[in-house]
């Protein structure tokens, strides 16, 4: 709350008749204490005044605030990159196509192998195992999300 003995600007007298509007709705006041305290808010030169018609009545706000969160720490401390153990959007998406791909090709080269009557090679290494490493990359250095780069446009004569 401001300074009591600070004057108080027109915006914050209409703040204050509206929450006695709001009160007298609620059936907190009646029609004649709202018109005189309305008015008094109206007359109103400093904070303290305007606190005083407001007093006896519910603050419709909390009086605190909420405890900012801890940084996530994993199960190894806290994140090496500078971050937190819980995934960024970007991180959930990239390596949700990674493991649906990774399923997708390890179910075709099961199904190729059980047709075939044995176990062949598995080819999907190449396709998950490239991705997968550039991911974990960019998972461990921080890195994905935008780009960091800042592109100059070439000026051609």
């Amino acid at each position: 709350m401001p300074d009591p003995q600070m004057r108080a600007a027109d915006t914050d007298r209409e703040a204050v008749a509206s929450r006695l509007g709001e009160h007298m709705t609620a059936g907190r006041l009646s029609v004649a204490e709202y018109e005189e305290r309305v008015a008094r808010a109206y007359s109103a030169k400093t904070y303290g005044e305007l606190s005083e018609l407001t007093r006896d009545l519910p603050s419709e706000r909390p009086t605190y605030r909420p405890a900012p969160r801890p940084a996530a720490a994993g199960p190894c401390g806290p994140a090496p990159w500078g971050g937190s153990w819980t995934a960024a959007p970007w991180r959930r998406a990239v390596w949700g196509s990674w493991l649906s791909t990774a399923i997708i090709v390890t179910a075709i080269w099961l199904i190729t192998c059980l047709s075939a009557g044995a176990f062949l090679y598995f080819w999907p290494i190449w396709v998950i195992g490239p991705w997968g490493a550039v991911l974990l990359a960019q998972t461990l250095g921080g890195g994905g999300g935008r780009s960091r780069r800042h592109h100059r446009p070439h000026n051609r004569v």
